[in-house]
């Protein structure tokens, strides 16, 4: 996954508090008073963690339907 280590806006630390967001998150807390306790208070750097999204999983149909197109033309 590929956390931005810094706020594009502030430029404040946000990377390190990634993995224990998450954490928390999946165990269910919600989201607003975990990034309080984690010290995030400025809306640009909760903007940070809230939209880090898995990219692999928005690549990943793309590269199965190149892989599918390929074995295709390579029958042909």
């Amino acid at each position: 996954m590929l956390v931005p280590v810094r706020c594009f806006t502030c430029g404040n630390l946000v990377a390190d508090k990634f993995e224990e967001y998450q954490n928390r998150v999946k165990s269910g807390e919600e989201p607003a008073k975990i990034l309080d306790s984690l010290g995030i208070k400025r809306y640009c750097c909760r903007r940070m963690l809230l939209i880090t999204v898995e990219t692999i999983l928005q690549v990943l149909p793309f590269s199965e339907a190149m892989y599918k197109r390929n074995t295709e033309i390579q029958s042909e």
